[in-house]
């Protein structure tokens, strides 16, 4: 049933102008422009698969290059060969013998590895007529643990270990498969409180949440002090004592002043800093984490964190209190697998990055299997939303009551309109030559 085999794989860059509304907007990239390194990879049989890698505007042409320059590996490989080792395979993107001096398994080279990554386990996924997170699911724990690199992570989290956590979750597992179809996986929101938007359009942003029974507000903070302390001061008046709050910083700070300006707004309750400065500077997190402990605010990272070996760093240093995995930073499902599994193992919850174009429809299906099949538990978790962009998608997320309903459509959820790659395709398409 599997002999496809993948004959064909494009890659293009596709933008939209957010930066002109302020969209996304934070104390380190204050004009981004959403975008994508769209892959779709085709069949012998006429069946494709569909991936992408999120960036923010310049430089999308350099991880399409990047792509291209992997595409080699894996155009003439059947679907069937590339699943039967998915380890193999992952390992022949992220250590080719040339290739992965520009990495490794970092960098512009592992968010093209992830978009191509993307589009096989799209591929995969439809082929067995499952959404990824039913194909994660119902996968046979050996046949899941096979497709992990633990290569640099074993001193951590070993194959065996792993794979008792799996056979551990298997208790409940149909009860949970019930309740997220039922109930959805508890989300936030960051659309209220980007760091360009004025206090009218925030205070409206804020209303209009509450009403449609949002909970979980995040707001971005770190470019000027004063301005942080009115804007938390404003959204704490909104959403009232008993919401949770969550302040995000990307990257601004050095440690000493991460430490200094958040306990300057810790009367605001947040429940955590994140990405507080360098998103490299594991042993700079640990010192953060433990001053502010006190306070009973949490450090959260990892949107930007390169690879399981940072992770398993971070997990190790007691530097983060929230892991925050993102679909594209990684290489693609098989690292972010290993990384939710090593955050089990150390007892730190999961909270995905989302957002920007497409984030959202990808992480929730990372984020369904690691309740479902991982950490059984929904204590101090919640994924990211914020409602930008999602129409440009054949499936798009769905939210019901602040929760992401689980897709039913099968495949990863990336595949993109093709009207909207046409008419954002840079530089020649209809939106961006009219901006020229």
């Amino acid at each position: 049933k599997m002999t496809k085999t993948i004959i064909k794989l494009t890659v293009r860059d596709v933008r939209f102008p957010t930066s002109l509304e302020q969209h996304g907007s934070d104390a380190m990239h204050t004009d981004p422009d959403y975008s994508v390194a769209y892959v779709v990879i085709e069949t012998d049989q006429g069946m494709q698969g569909y991936g992408l890698t999120f960036t923010v505007g310049r430089g999308t042409e350099i991880v399409v290059c990047a792509v291209e320059a992997l595409s080699a590996l894996v155009v003439g490989k059947s679907l069937e060969e590339i699943v039967s080792d998915f380890r193999g395979f992952y390992r022949l993107l992220t250590s080719d013998g040339q290739m992965r001096w520009i990495g490794p398994e970092k960098g512009v080279i592992q968010l093209a590895t992830a978009a191509v990554l993307n589009a096989v386990w799209d591929l995969w996924a439809r082929s067995e007529g499952k959404p990824l997170w039913k194909l994660l699911v119902e996968m046979d724990p050996r046949k899941l643990i096979s497709c992990i690199d633990f290569r640099y992570i074993t001193d951590a989290l070993t194959e065996e270990e792993a794979l008792d956590l799996l056979l551990k979750a298997q208790t409940g597992k149909q009860q949970r498969v019930d309740q997220m179809l039922k109930e959805g996986y508890p989300a936030y929101t960051t659309s209220c409180a980007w760091l360009g938007y004025s206090d009218q359009l925030l205070k409206q942003l804020c209303t209009d949440a509450l009403n449609d029974g949002w909970t979980k507000f995040k707001v971005k903070v770190g470019a000027d002090l004063k301005d942080d302390i009115r804007r938390c001061s404003l959204i704490r008046q909104m959403i009232g004592a008993h919401n949770t709050l969550m302040i995000d910083a990307n990257q601004r700070w050095d440690v000493g002043e991460a430490i200094t300006w958040v306990t300057r707004l810790a009367e605001y309750k947040p429940l955590w800093i994140e990405e507080p400065t360098s998103p490299d500077d594991i042993l700079g997190h640990a010192a953060i984490s433990k001053a502010l402990a006190p306070l009973g605010i949490g450090v959260a990272t990892g949107e930007q964190c390169h690879n399981r070996v940072m992770f398993k760093q971070f997990l190790q240093a007691s530097a983060l209190q929230f892991v925050q995995i993102d679909s594209c930073r990684l290489g693609s499902v098989n690292e972010n697998l290993a990384v939710l599994l090593m955050a089990h193992k150390f007892k730190v919850p999961v909270c995905p990055h989302a957002g920007g174009v497409g984030l959202c429809e990808l992480v929730q299906h990372l984020i369904l299997f690691d309740y479902i099949s991982v950490s059984a538990s929904l204590d101090n978790r919640m994924c990211e939303f914020v409602d930008h962009l999602h129409q440009h998608f054949r499936s798009p997320v769905v939210i019901q009551n602040a929760h992401y309903m689980p897709p039913k459509d099968p495949g990863y959820s990336c595949e993109m309109l093709e009207s909207s790659v046409q008419t954002h395709q840079y530089p020649q398409g209809q939106v961006w030559k009219k901006l020229q």
